[in-house]
């Protein structure tokens, strides 16, 4: 065999390996457990019990004040709905989103904004937003997500900061009395 055709096979495997790691690059963030979840050893959320204890009970969706006197607002998103699918938050306020998935990959886009945020299994997608005008705004499912991913939407309901301060923590996750 002579250098030649050693070079040549040598070509070959580095661009079929370059190839390879470019596909990685660029689908790693859409696959529904991220390869760091898998090789950390399974120390992020677990789908299939976020629900059950941390962060994302319940009782704790929604949009909460924080000790630093922020507002954060926790969602997870599962096929074919946002949890909570309602949220106020005050006008003129930077309000961290911090949003996870039960079951596969999907984009919470805030309508009207050029703001979305992607929501994955096992990993906590957070991005901090400021909304300076009070309204209502769609929050759709960008990311096709299965045969019922016409209905996933939620909405984003924003209020003047005294409504806001009237609300009880339970009445920040509804539209209905707002």
């Amino acid at each position: 065999m002579t250098s030649q055709m050693i070079w040549r096979k040598t070509e070959f495997v580095l661009s079929i390996l370059l190839v390879g790691c470019a596909i990685l690059a660029t689908r790693f963030y859409l696959v529904d457990v991220p390869v760091w979840h898998f090789v950390a050893g399974g120390t992020g959320l677990d789908p299939a019990t976020l629900h059950l204890a941390g962060e994302f009970v319940e009782s704790n969706l929604g949009t909460a004040l924080e000790s630093d006197h922020s507002f954060t607002v926790r969602m997870i998103a599962q096929q074919y709905v946002f949890v909570p699918q309602c949220i106020v938050v005050p006008v003129g306020v930077p309000v961290r989103f911090r949003i996870t998935s039960a079951d596969s990959v999907h984009n919470l886009g805030f309508s009207g904004t050029t703001y979305n945020l992607k929501a994955m299994p096992g990993v906590v997608d957070q991005a901090s937003f400021s909304f300076p005008q009070a309204g209502d705004f769609p929050l759709p499912c960008h990311e096709f997500c299965g045969p019922g991913h016409y209905t996933m939407r939620a909405e984003l309901k924003v209020v003047s900061r005294a409504q806001f301060s009237s609300l009880r923590p339970g009445e920040r996750r509804t539209c209905e009395s707002n």
